[in-house]
C-alpha cells in the first residue's frame, strides 16, 4: 500500500513549563515519547521548524525547543501543531494497523454497501478517537466513536470504512 507524501500531524505545543522556555507538547504517537525521533517539525503552513527534545513528567511530556529559552517564548508556541513528512514514520507492521490521518478522506460506507458519507477528521476530546463524518446527504458533520463495534472494517487500500453506526445517527 502506498500513500501519496504528505504532512502527518504528531503533536501539539500547550501551555509554558516553569520560566526557562519549556513547553507542555500533547503527542499523537502510540509511545508519546517516540515523537521526539520524527523531528524536525514544521507547523501546519509550513512557515515554522521546530526542533525539540521531550522529557516526561507524570502524565504529560515537557518539551525543550531550540531557540527557545524564555516564559515568554514559551507562550507564543502555545496551540501550534507539529507536523512530519510521512515519509518520517515507520510503516505498519499489522494488517489492522494504520495512521489516523490515513482514514481521512476515506467513505463511510455501511455493511451493504450504503455511502453514508466521508470522514474528514478523527478527533480525539480525551475519551477515545471519534470518526468525523461529513453526510453524503448533505449537513453538518457527525461524530461517531471510532470502535471496532461501530467502523468493524478498515480498508485503507480501498480508501473505505464500514461502519455500524449507532440507530438513528445519521437520521434526517
Amino acid at each position: 500500500m502506498s500513500m501519496p507524501s504528505s504532512l502527518v500531524l504528531l503533536g501539539r505545543f500547550g501551555r509554558p513549563h516553569g520560566v526557562k522556555g519549556e513547553v507542555r507538547l500533547q503527542s499523537f504517537t502510540a509511545d508519546p515519547l517516540a515523537i521526539t525521533g520524527y523531528g524536525p517539525f514544521t507547523s501546519a503552513d509550513g512557515a515554522r521548524t521546530f526542533r525539540l527534545s521531550a522529557r516526561p513528567a507524570g502524565d504529560m511530556l515537557i518539551a525543550r525547543v531550540d531557540g527557545v529559552a524564555t516564559r515568554e517564548a514559551a507562550e507564543a508556541l502555545n496551540g501550534i501543531e507539529l507536523f512530519a513528512p510521512r515519509e518520517r514514520l515507520p510503516s505498519p507492521t499489522e494488517e489492522d494497523e494504520f495512521l489516523m490521518a490515513d482514514l481521512v478522506g476515506c467513505e463511510a460506507v455501511l455493511a451493504d454497501g450504503t455511502v453514508i458519507g466521508a470522514i474528514i477528521d478523527v478527533p480525539n476530546y480525551g475519551a477515545g478517537d471519534l470518526l468525523d463524518i461529513r453526510p453524503a446527504r448533505g449537513g453538518p458533520s457527525i461524530l461517531m466513536p471510532f470502535t471496532r463495534a461501530f467502523a468493524p472494517t478498515v480498508e485503507i487500500a480501498a480508501r473505505r470504512v464500514v461502519i455500524d453506526p449507532p440507530a438513528g445517527l445519521f437520521d434526517e
